[in-house]
């Protein structure tokens, strides 16, 4: 027998007991649940109710009963009639999230334009976060990931926000392996470039690091050739250095909350140890893969000690790392701003260039361009009020 459906919408002031109502008075009708959503605005309340049932139901004195109940309630009710698998356009559902400061109506109508363009349907949207970046998550039907990825980027850049396309399913809210860059990434800056501050080679090894990270120079021939100026620095300079390395805002907000979720988090950096193996220690970072300055008689010899962690050897660490763990690559996450990036960021489930150079925001599956780093918590399907909610509940206990 052929099922026919009807979509009931409330809409109106904001109660207690309207969804009791309404779910109580079809009760009384043989009639099932196909889908339920519903979202309050600033106390206003928008409540839709579809519900599958026989032709031999008596549908008129159904619409009577929640006329009535709305007619009570003071809300307005919209009913819609259909027929057939009322699920057909939900299938193969993506998540598309927008960060924005200040989100402007102009982009939501380009995203959303671009969306109707791929012949694609918005079924729900959620706003995630209002500040310090608003962000708005949509799930829509019926597009091709790949194709809707590709036009949303374009999109994103000419309306200044940052949006990201992923497939809905379980593994958004999976045990998850973040493994991140340090430098210009977690870290505000480049800590070669605060100990050739020290050396009095800063101009010198910023237009280096610059040209590397842009990948016009190959990385571990850069780095040797910077880590030369500093020979002869006391190794007495690097606790200074630690004193005056910055956390990008939003770093603790972003670990402290991944840890709590059970997410492991790794750092790998072509940096050194002598300030990696602090930032582990202060932030509970669970694996860590950087390079060693030689230091002999207290003083930097201008020379690393064992293998180079440069591009590969970053997607190395990954890999290591999920092994490690018990992790499969799909559901890792790579953020990442530089060219010597783009191997672990490939080779993650989730690749996110993070206020990065132009080649690496061509190449990551999103990118991020606020200065939060929190804001990736977002991408991950996690609202701000559930990041505070986790941290008024630490405090508590």
């Amino acid at each position: 027998m052929n099922q026919r459906t009807l979509l009931i919408t409330l809409t109106g002031r904001d109660r207690p007991g309207v969804t009791s109502r309404l779910f109580t008075a079809l009760s009384a009708f043989p009639a099932v649940v196909a889908d339920v959503e519903q979202v309050v605005i600033r106390g206003r309340m928008t409540l839709g109710v579809l519900i599958a049932y026989d032709p031999q139901t008596d549908i008129g004195a159904l619409w009577s009963k929640v006329e009535d109940i709305a007619a009570d309630l003071g809300m307005e009710v919209e009913l819609a009639t259909g027929t057939g698998d009322s699920d057909k356009r939900r299938r193969g559902r993506l998540h598309v999230t927008v960060l924005g400061a200040p989100l402007l109506p102009a982009a939501m109508a380009g995203i959303a334009g671009k969306i109707a363009a791929n012949g694609a349907n918005i079924d729900r949207i959620l706003r995630l976060a209002r500040s310090p970046v608003t962000c708005i998550e949509m799930d829509i039907s019926g597009a091709d990931p790949d194709r809707l990825r590709t036009e949303l980027a374009f999109e994103a850049a000419a309306q200044q926000v940052d949006v990201a396309v992923q497939r809905s399913g379980l593994h958004r809210r999976a045990k998850r392996l973040i493994v991140m860059d340090v430098d210009s990434t977690l870290i505000q800056g480049e800590v070669i470039e605060l100990l050739a501050a020290h050396a009095g080679c800063l101009a010198e090894v910023e237009e280096v690091t610059s040209a590397a990270m842009r990948g016009e120079l190959d990385f571990e021939a850069s780095l040797r050739q910077r880590v030369a100026l500093l020979a002869g620095l006391p190794d007495s300079v690097i606790g200074k250095v630690r004193d005056e390395v910055v956390l990008s805002p939003g770093a603790r907000t972003l670990v402290r909350t991944l840890k709590r979720l059970d997410y492991r988090f790794a750092i790998v950096s072509g940096g050194f140890t002598q300030i990696t193996d602090a930032l582990v220690e202060d932030l509970g970072i669970d694996y860590s893969a950087a390079n060693t300055l030689e230091i002999v008689d207290g003083v930097l010899t201008g020379r690393v000690v064992g293998p180079i962690v440069d591009r590969p050897g970053k997607a190395r660490a990954l890999e290591r790392f999920a092994a490690e763990a018990g992790i499969p690559i799909s559901q890792t996450v790579a953020i990442g701003d530089g060219a010597n990036d783009l191997d672990m960021i490939a080779a993650a489930g989730l690749g996110i260039a993070f206020n990065a150079k132009p080649v690496v925001r061509q190449a990551a599956d999103t990118a991020v361009n606020v200065p939060y780093l929190d804001a990736i918590l977002h991408l991950l399907g996690l609202s701000r009020e559930e990041i505070d909610a986790a941290d008024a509940e630490d405090a508590y206990t």
